[in-house]
């Protein structure tokens, strides 16, 4: 569920085509900012009436995400019990929270919905997915800020991994474009300008970047213990073969500029993944677009010895997620894997990194053969997790 596409295949097709998801939003008090919205999307007609106003926009997301996963998946011909729910936030419920907020100081306490805090609490989404289609096998919601969807897909593969499961529903999900959290990120000097129009805003690792373009969505993989999905003929993808996760451990918000926390991440996704850097043929950036991230990045992908690999970055298409991120581009990087098309970075002309990366740039690299993607995703507080995904 992205501002590009709904589905894997329109997902994919507007990757590969370059399309961008970024219109203008203008809201009372704040000045016309560039965003990325899921068009169209209609939670009361997927949900019914009743359902769809016992979950926040963020919830909703994610569980339209889950259902088009499990529908793509087939009849897993499982018992609930064996099956699993694993949702990475970074806001939750904002909506909802917007909304209590506003009925408070308009109309008093009495007003405010008793609905409230359980829509709006950081696992809304996971609750969500899991009550809607009776997942009763382990479930959790990391709230590892921007690495919260990667964090809840690398979980998902331990809990397989360790039989707790033999399946899981795994991404993130976020959907916080409000006027408090834009207040909150442009006062921070993390959101871009208009400077380049709305479609031109997101420019990662490029030399005019000014902050991240914010989006909503949510990304949900279908996981499944391999002998399993083997025995039934499922139709498989890739493998998911490794995850990584660090902490710098230091600044509130900023990246470690050498690259040194993020990198061990990779180089641990790859130890997971039984691979070497050589391997690699594609790698995901988080890159957002910020002056500081994208830098430090950059030095920690050639720290992680994986600068031969290409590079690009496809929130300069669907915007940032945020904590659905993860979800969002671990479903980005398997388009490499299964169509053979490297995705490009929209909006990139002249490269910074100063780390000499192979960028995508101008358009998607088609007929190329990779047999293995990484797929990074940071978050404030110096989260840092990678995935490794091997071709099917």
């Amino acid at each position: 569920m992205s501002s590009i596409g709904v589905g894997v295949d329109a997902f994919w097709d507007a990757l590969a085509n370059g399309v961008s998801g970024a219109s203008v939003l203008e809201l009372e008090g704040e000045p016309p900012t560039p965003v990325c919205r899921v068009k169209d999307f209609d939670g009361e007609a997927l949900f019914g009436r009743r359902d769809s106003r016992r979950m926040d926009r963020c919830a909703q997301l994610a569980t339209a995400a889950a259902q088009l996963a499990l529908a793509d998946a087939g009849e897993l011909g499982l018992p609930h019990e064996r099956i699993g729910a694993s949702i990475g936030s970074a806001h939750g419920g904002m909506s909802t929270l917007d909304e209590a907020y506003r009925t408070y100081f308009e109309r008093g306490s009495d007003r405010v919905s008793p609905f409230m805090i359980p829509l709006a609490l950081t696992n809304t989404a996971c609750a969500a997915v899991a009550r809607t289609l009776q997942l009763r096998g382990p479930s959790s919601s990391t709230c590892t800020a921007c690495a919260a969807g990667a964090d809840a897909i690398g979980t998902a593969m331990w809990l397989i991994r360790s039989g707790r499961a033999d399946a899981m529903l795994a991404g993130g999900s976020d959907s916080a474009i409000s006027p408090v959290v834009l207040a909150g990120y442009r006062n921070l000097g993390a959101l871009a300008t208009l400077r380049h129009g709305a479609e031109g805003a997101s420019r990662p690792f490029d030399s005019e970047r000014d902050g991240f373009v914010i989006g909503e969505g949510s990304g949900v993989l279908a996981l499944e213990e391999r002998e399993h999905a083997l025995a039934r003929g499922a139709r498989i993808y890739a493998e998911l073969a490794g995850y990584g996760s660090s902490c710098d451990a230091s600044h509130l918000t900023d990246p470690d500029e050498t690259g040194a926390g993020p990198g061990t991440a990779m180089t641990a996704a790859l130890e997971d993944a039984g691979l070497g850097p050589e391997d690699i043929g594609y790698v995901s950036a988080h890159a957002t677009s910020t002056p500081s991230g994208d830098a430090a990045e950059a030095r920690a992908i050639k720290r992680a010895g994986l600068a031969h690999a290409a590079v690009s970055a496809t929130k300069s298409l669907h915007g940032h997620t945020l904590g659905g991120a993860g979800g969002v581009e671990a479903a980005a990087s398997l388009l490499p894997l299964v169509r053979g098309i490297v995705p490009p970075t929209l909006n990139l002309v002249e490269p910074d990194d100063g780390c000499g990366l192979d960028h995508v740039m101008g358009s998607a690299r088609h007929g190329v053969d990779v047999r293995a993607s990484l797929s990074n995703s940071f978050g404030f507080g110096g989260h840092n997790a990678a995935l490794v995904l091997v071709k099917a």
